[in-house]
């Protein structure tokens, strides 16, 4: 399989997925040699629709190579932690924790799950020219093969390859670093799904241009501004108290759904309401009668007179919130509120009843909902008995916020992890009834020499990650000891094969009756079957049913019999047992998926035999044999 990528990514060119698209949507507009006719494609457009040369563009150094990347496919093999995953807290979860690059794990991601997540939230890096960030990649082009791939000079792909080898920090390495993850991220989406993405003013310009051309202008929600700290911070020119959280759609105008949920109803806002004249439609709060002027019609300008008979003129600069008709009709149904003794100012009721649907959100987050970043930090301090074991983590309380208005059950990704803030956002939800679970991806980056998480013994981030969730998880329970949701995960390691096996990839021809030197004990059966699982659409948590052919062990998962065991138990018996299945069990898989490495081309050939036979006695059956390298 990874050297079927290793082909695939050698003629990967940007702007491959979209001709794909095109040709699945308009075979009609390509000739016979595969040449697109843009003439052919305007006529197959509905009439009426307008056609333009002109464009607003958004260009910078690096583009057309980060859209290449979103037509690569990933080396990588999915290592299951075997010990971790067989724990009675995680053998059944749903939770997933994967560590490894996000790109490659956005790869493997959307495999099994486009379409499926309700939610995103991530916290990229920044580029503040402090946090870290540089933008370094592992793919060894030369300035000849790019130039080629992308279709640009020599020079501007030296250009490029020199950004992309010498950790640069500018504004079109970080944009080149984010295209290809934002893609990914938008085919992961539900069509009414949203991904919330933090950031400040650094890259906020670039990250909304960005966002409007991966995910659509009109798929834009909102930008929220979130309170970050509370106090002034006098060490800079300028105190800095608000980041920013854009939020995206996938594909409102198409879904016809509500993009984001309304909020529950907070203590503070159910405080505001009571019941001092038992109305029988139950309590109410009072709220301002009037509005500005400029937003009346003529009908709202008048003297208001009260049941009491008192008169009451409108404040300079405003007009009542109704027509003098419908006033009339309020005051005589009891919704019109003016004192207890009736002099009061005309106020207008609203009740709680009818804001059984929640709050609506707002693009201000105060930290009084979505918490700081220094109790942010005294938090998970707090959780590592006293060791600050992360400088920037995000608050759960700003995260949980962000989920409220997007989901309540589904999947949230996160493929920025870091401290975990996440899956104990998802999790604390997970409490109040919510039926929801997590998938998040961090980098193994090593943690600072002289952090404290170093100091701590953490030798990288996702460590840390990962101990954040257990003990959270644990202290969910013990303040919930009733609670019997999911608090456990599934955990997988993101590997590249070594050099000497990709060379021996590379070398195998699998056309001569040879096997090839590589066996499956260089990759593990668990990880080969796990990585073949998930590139079939199975993803991280469902497994494969063991099945005995005779003396060989074979796997079976939905519409797929894998065989990677070495192919020296496979024998005439094995043979006759998978033919005894097809004919006798409920056992019907479409498709054999073999190990190329493990098996020799004479039991292949004796396979297509024995299945061509099967297939003349039942000719309903169709099974395709799937040869993996």
């Amino acid at each position: 399989m990874i050297k079927d990528i290793m082909n695939h990514n050698a003629d990967a060119v940007a702007g491959q997925k979209e001709m794909d698209a095109l040709k699945k949507y308009f075979p009609q507009c390509f000739h016979a040699d595969g040449v697109f006719d843009i003439e052919a494609f305007k006529a197959a457009l509905p009439g009426g629709t307008t056609i333009t040369d002109e464009t607003s563009g958004f260009n910078w150094l690096g583009k057309n190579y980060a859209r290449m990347l979103t037509n690569m496919d990933t080396t990588t093999l999915i290592r299951p932690d075997e010990e971790h995953n067989a724990k009675p807290e995680n053998k059944d979860s749903q939770n997933v924790y994967i560590s490894g690059d996000n790109l490659d794990a956005l790869q493997h991601l959307v495999k099994s799950y486009s379409g499926k997540v309700k939610v995103i939230y991530i916290d990229p890096p920044y580029n503040t020219g402090s946090d870290g960030f540089v933008y370094n990649d592992k793919f060894n082009f030369t300035a000849e093969d790019l130039a080629k791939r992308l279709d640009v000079s020599p020079e501007r792909a030296e250009r490029i390859l020199s950004m992309t080898r010498r950790g640069s920090a500018s504004h079109a390495a970080w944009l080149t670093f984010m295209l290809p993850r934002l893609s990914f991220a938008r085919d992961l989406l539900t069509d009414y799904g949203v991904i919330f993405i933090s950031i400040d003013d650094n890259e906020q310009a670039n990250l909304k241009r960005l966002c409007d051309e991966v995910f659509g202008e009109e798929n834009f929600i909102a930008q929220f501004i979130w309170e970050k700290r509370v106090n002034r911070e006098n060490r800079s020119e300028t105190s800095v108290r608000h980041d920013y959280v854009l939020c995206y759609s996938r594909n409102e105008a198409e879904s016809g759904m509500h993009r984001l949920h309304q909020l529950p109803m907070t203590e503070k806002a159910l405080a505001n309401y009571s019941n001092p004249d038992n109305d029988p439609r139950g309590p109410w709060k009072s709220d301002p009668a009037h509005a500005q002027a400029g937003h009346g019609t003529q009908s709202q300008f008048y003297t208001l007179i009260a049941p009491n008979g008192k008169r009451h003129e409108l404040p300079s600069g405003t007009c009542w919130r109704f027509s003098q008709k419908e006033m009339e009709k309020a005051i005589a149904e009891n919704r019109m509120w003016f004192g207890k003794d009736g002099n009061g100012v005309p106020r207008k009721k609203t009740y709680l009843y009818e804001k059984e649907r929640g709050l609506t959100p707002e693009t201000m987050i105060f930290a009084k909902e979505g918490s700081t970043n220094e109790k942010a930090k005294n938090d998970l301090k707090e959780l590592f008995d006293g060791i600050a074991v992360f400088e920037t983590p995000k608050p759960v309380e700003l995260i949980r916020h962000l989920l409220k208005m997007a989901f309540k059950e589904g999947l949230a990704v996160d493929f920025f992890g870091g401290s975990s803030s996440t899956a104990q956002a998802v999790m604390e939800m997970s409490i109040d009834g919510s039926n929801m679970h997590y998938i998040l991806v961090q980098l193994p980056e090593p943690c600072k020499p002289d952090s404290e998480a170093a100091k701590a013994g953490y030798k990288t981030i996702d460590e840390v990650g990962m101990e954040r969730i257990k003990r959270a998880a644990k202290k969910i329970h013990d303040e919930n000891p009733l609670f019997a949701g999911d608090l456990g995960f599934k955990h997988y390691t993101l590997e590249e094969p070594k050099e000497d096996t990709l060379l021996q990839m590379e070398q195998f021809d699998p056309s001569k009756d040879l096997l090839s030197p590589l066996g499956v004990e260089d990759f593990g059966i668990e990880t080969v079957l796990r990585t073949w699982l998930v590139a079939d659409g199975y993803g991280l948590t469902e497994d494969a049913e063991e099945v005995m052919l005779g003396n060989y062990k074979s796997y079976w998962k939905g519409d797929h019999l894998y065989m990677i065991c070495p192919d020296h138990d496979f024998n005439e018996s094995s043979i006759a047992a998978l033919m005894d299945k097809y004919n006798g069990e409920p056992f019907s898989p479409h498709n054999i998926v073999i190990f190329g490495y493990s098996f020799g081309f004479t039991h292949r050939e004796e396979l297509q035999k024995n299945l061509r036979t099967l297939k003349d006695g039942n000719k309903t059956l169709t099974v395709n044999i799937d040869v993996r390298y």
